[in-house]
């Protein structure tokens, strides 16, 4: 087989994956932030043995790939792989105060995702946590540092103290997602695997690679209500 029509039947099985409204409505529902399947059945209104066999092909094709939750491990998110966003356009999230991104500890992944949104977009972002941590990690100043970016090595807080009604609300961490379920709730979910876990120099550029390039493909969508106040990052 030739590398391009190994590369026609590629795209051929991702057009005819897209070509059921049913499987769209899954696409567009994770163009812009993770989620399980059980999540997708909520919100679109789906039996779960639906959505099992429309995420199986478009896993097939290509689509989407699965991860296992690090915080309970009996779930699983799906995502988009990154090439095939190119492709979509998703709609457009009006009446955005402000962007704030949230993990648990506020140590690293919701401190390097508010430096990169305040960077690309030249706007104001937040950051907190569940359980705010004393400070900053090491580990994710040293890979802001190394980016042109500067963090706030004290500047830790809790998602109650931060979080204001039109602020979009994004949980970069799988255990702030899971765990804020009142009136305080994420609207989008990124599933970025915790660095501090691994606690290497490439783990810290791998979380700091998989925020900017989600940044770049969700900011051009938002939409401002108003100009927003100030930074917490």
């Amino acid at each position: 087989m030739t590398t391009e029509l190994a590369s026609l039947q590629a795209r051929a099985r991702v057009h005819a994956a897209l070509g059921d409204p049913a499987r769209l409505a899954v696409v567009d529902a994770l163009t812009l932030g993770d989620a399980s399947p059980g999540e997708i059945a909520h919100d679109l209104g789906m039996p779960t043995n639906l959505v099992a066999h429309h995420v199986k092909v478009l896993s097939e094709a290509g689509l989407l790939v699965r991860g296992r939750s690090e915080g309970d491990r009996r779930r699983t998110y799906l995502r988009l792989r990154p090439e095939a966003l190119t492709t979509l356009t998703p709609a457009p999230l009006t009446g955005v105060g402000r962007v704030v991104f949230v993990c648990t500890h506020n140590s690293a992944r919701s401190q390097l995702a508010a430096a990169l949104w305040s960077d690309r977009t030249h706007t104001s972002a937040a950051s907190a946590g569940t359980k705010p941590a004393e400070r900053i990690h090491p580990r994710a100043v040293a890979v802001a540092h190394r980016h042109g970016l500067q963090l706030d090595v004290a500047g830790t807080a809790h998602v109650t103290d931060i979080v204001r009604d039109d602020d979009l609300l994004i949980a970069v961490c799988d255990n702030a997602h899971e765990e804020l379920n009142g009136p305080v709730r994420p609207r989008l979910h990124w599933s970025v695997p915790d660095p501090v876990r691994v606690d290497t120099d490439a783990a810290f550029e791998a979380a700091f690679a998989d925020l900017a390039a989600r940044i770049d493909r969700v900011a051009p969508v938002i939409t401002p209500a108003t100009s927003s106040g100030d930074r917490h990052d």
